[in-house]
């Protein structure tokens, strides 16, 4: 195991990171969509907003432990589901996954990962963990999609939303990442820089997106891969559909997506059991509020009826706790545990989830807490958010 104290911030681990994972696959990390304005602001509007610092309050006996959706966690923090992971490291969701086991907060699979619903499952005992779904045209693979799902032991489904059409990433073009990615002279030229990456992918089998190649029909390899793909996103999806995945998966059901007040009234009227405040990390509609400023509005709409998380733009254990003073009941890291992953693999995980929990521990007690769950707006210094 590497020594990892001196990894003191999650910026630390972006900054291995982008040395050692290929640019073609970090860029797809580290990117939004168009001017990637609202990619920028999700952190941004962070930074805005001030805590109030508290003195002479007894801060022994302190606990970060929660809830989400009946779970317990060690922290209000999930990590998000990310399209392949599995290239930002070797076998990188089954890494994900038993670091999110071992340090008690739940790991989220996403449709298109790398490792497979039943690699995870294998990988951890059968350990819960919970499953993204995007809606495909084809329904009877998602109806497969579902079954497999429950049969790898998911806790959670989670519905994205706002992905019936994609968003145009222009560093994904100009870097020429398709499925699969294109062998230009540029990116194998920036291979031959990266061995340890290189070594970690030889020594695996899972290159592939393992919950479509083999699953979806006439998808048998990564060469029909990309014609799937282009054509499967489905632009009808609706509030109808929603109804139907319900009723087929039958268990706890999140959706993630939501980014304005009348789709969280639908959200929290449709029975699901929480809807996450996301902008897809600004990487679909450029020129959409950062997901912290939309947080507010949602929970005074709805947060009695629906938990509200929110993800987008957290890079430290502060960020967590300003999203759970304005009423987030928990938040989903993307980024920074795909920094961690591409930079030092499982331990790089592990360190992440470390320095968020220190900080989120640290700043409640100077913020004159000693329970996660009496966090609330009081702690901020008003007009900052």
């Amino acid at each position: 195991m590497p020594d990892l104290s001196r990894i003191t911030c999650i910026e630390d681990l972006r900054v291995v990171a982008r040395r050692r994972v290929p640019r073609m696959f970090y860029d797809y990390a580290d990117s939004g969509a168009w001017t990637e304005g609202t990619y920028r602001a999700n952190e941004d509007d962070f930074r805005k907003i001030k805590l109030r610092q508290r003195v002479a309050v007894n801060m022994e006996g302190r606990s970060t432990r929660s809830t989400m959706i009946g779970q317990e966690v060690a922290m209000p923090v999930a990590i998000a589901p990310t399209g392949m992971t599995g290239m930002q490291h070797a076998d990188g969701e089954i890494l994900g996954a038993r670091a999110a086991k071992a340090f008690g907060i739940p790991f989220t699979l996403s449709t298109m990962s790398i490792c497979s619903l039943e690699d995870i499952a294998a990988a951890t005992d059968n350990h819960p963990f919970w499953f993204q779904l995007y809606v495909m045209k084809d329904r009877d693979f998602i109806e497969r999609l579902i079954d497999r799902a429950k049969a790898a032991n998911c806790s959670a489904l989670q519905l994205t939303l706002d992905l019936q059409v994609l968003g145009q990433r222009h560093k994904d073009i100009k870097n020429g990442l398709t499925a699969p990615p294109k062998p230009t002279i540029a990116n194998l030229i920036n291979l031959a820089t990266k061995p340890r990456w290189c070594m970690g992918m030889l020594g695996t089998q899972r290159r592939s997106f393992g919950n479509i190649v083999g699953h979806a029909k006439n998808v048998g390899d990564l060469s029909s891969l990309s014609s799937w793909t282009a054509e499967q996103f489905d632009p009808t999806l609706s509030w109808a559909d929603v109804e139907w995945i319900k009723k087929r998966w039958g268990g706890k059901l999140i959706l993630k997506g939501i980014m304005d007040v009348e789709d969280a009234r639908l959200a929290a009227s449709s029975g699901a059991d929480a809807l996450i405040v996301s902008n897809h990390g600004g990487r679909q509609l450029d020129g959409a509020q950062s997901s912290i400023e939309a947080l507010p509005a949602i929970v005074e709409a709805v947060g009695t009826e629906i938990e509200v998380w929110m993800d987008g733009g957290i890079r430290s254990g502060q960020d967590v706790l300003k999203a759970r003073a304005l009423g987030a009941r928990g938040v989903l890291i993307g980024r920074a545990f795909l920094y961690a992953l591409g930079a030092y693999g499982e331990a790089g995980v592990t360190r992440a989830l470390q320095i968020l929990h220190k900080e989120l521990d640290i700043t409640m007690a100077f913020c004159g807490r000693t329970q996660i769950d009496e966090v609330d707006s009081s702690i901020l210094l008003p007009g900052t958010f």
